[in-house]
């Protein structure tokens, strides 16, 4: 964490700590302006990670209350480096309050910074920084919520425009997120749109404006742009893969609907959103990750023509009865036809379309509000009861 925070000020940079190729510079090499990169997407992934260890850190704490320490740090790191993303009236902070979106910074040498608007999914993993807390560690040591009650009234600074983590929700439950309620309707406003991010096949990695509109900066005589690549690459850049402009991966897909999924066992079915944007359909966040899950699973499906999406125009894997009903999980899929792109053999993540499947086939959006979350998962390792 120490190595990859250059400013001291919780917004984090570097590499692979973040996406490869989905900004306008190479994150793995010096940029053309010189200075830095504060990633929105790095940081996000280490508000979750804090998320992650403090989850681990509750259930240690059961056990052993040697553990609880280890509760108030993780918590501790969790509020500075959320609260660290959003610093409205600061030039430099990576929420823009404008666009209800988050984007990396680019920090110059001369100490001005910028926010590179590129609405990609570098914006939608804060979104992904969320996880649900039951109140069982709270009740087996009721002490321990004046400890970090005390603590957050010495830091009003630190929920100051995240989530309020003493706030409860559906069932009491507590709820860890970068996004206060108005900030959340903002960027499921902007995700579950058709023209951006909501393709009929998931959500993209890079929104669809940028087909029309691409993003373009200029560095001296040279001009570095991203537009919308929903396929194969169209240019050598980054070894001529588009990978993040435009196609859809089913790993950060998952993380997406994990998020959804801790975002209604909190809210509940008081929370609804127009989904899709601009439809007059509201939906519950259980019915928006159901949404999303159809529209994954008809990349493998038969259309109405008799066609899976996955294999495009391919003869052989369409027609031939030898190959036709076995479906390549490839690597990512193209954003606007479900057509595989790149590998064709990456079961490990593709393959996670099984489970997709079988997680809204288990069991009832109710049963989830109903029951802890530590029984929601057990559920869905259950043999199919949905009728």
């Amino acid at each position: 964490m120490n190595r990859k925070d250059r400013a001291g000020n919780n917004a984090f940079e570097g590499g692979f700590l973040g996406l490869d190729n989905i900004g306008i510079f190479d994150r793995s090499s010096p940029l053309p302006t010189g200075g830095y990169l504060e990633q929105a997407d790095g940081t996000a992934w280490m508000v979750l990670f804090c998320q992650n260890m403090l989850e681990i850190a509750v259930e240690l704490a059961i056990v052993n209350p040697a553990y609880i320490n280890i509760t108030t740090k993780f918590l501790e790191h969790f509020l500075l480096i959320a609260s660290g993303m959003i610093r409205p009236g600061e030039e430099g902070g990576m929420w823009d309050e404008q666009d209800g979106f988050f984007y990396d910074v680019l920090c110059l040498p001369d100490r001005r910074s910028e926010r590179l608007k590129v609405r990609s999914m570098v914006g939608l993993l804060p979104f992904c920084a969320v996880t649900i807390f039951e109140r069982k560690l709270l009740n087996k040591y009721p002490e321990l919520g004046s400890i970090v009650s005390g603590h957050l009234n010495a830091r009003p600074e630190l929920m100051a425009f995240i989530h309020d983590p003493q706030k409860p929700g559906n069932n009491e439950r507590l709820l860890g997120s970068i996004l206060n309620e108005t900030n959340l309707r903002r960027m499921l406003t902007i995700m579950l749109d058709e023209n951006e991010f909501l393709s009929p096949f998931g959500i993209r990695a890079l929104s669809r404006i940028h087909k029309d509109q691409p993003f373009i900066y200029r560095v001296g005589d040279q001009e570095h742009r991203v537009s919308y690549v929903p396929g194969e690459g169209d240019s050598g850049m980054f070894g001529g893969n588009s990978n993040w402009r435009g196609p859809i991966w089913m790993p950060v897909n998952m993380l997406i609907l994990r998020a959804l999924f801790q975002y209604y066992l909190y809210y509940g079915n008081s929370f609804t959103i127009e989904c899709p944007t601009g439809s007059g359909k509201q939906m519950n966040l259980y019915e928006v990750a159901e949404e999303i899950g159809r529209r994954l699973t008809n990349i493998f499906l038969k259309d109405e023509q008799g066609k899976r999406p996955v294999h495009g125009t391919s003869q052989k894997f369409q027609e031939d009865p030898h190959w036709r009903d076995y479906p390549l999980f490839y690597e990512y899929f193209h954003g606007d036809t479900g057509v595989g792109v790149g590998a064709s053999h990456q079961t490990g993540w593709s393959g996670a379309i099984a489970r997709i499947m079988h997680l809204f086939a288990s069991f009832e959006a109710q049963e989830i509000l109903d029951q802890s979350k530590e029984k929601s998962v057990s559920q869905t390792r259950q043999p199919v009861r949905k009728r």
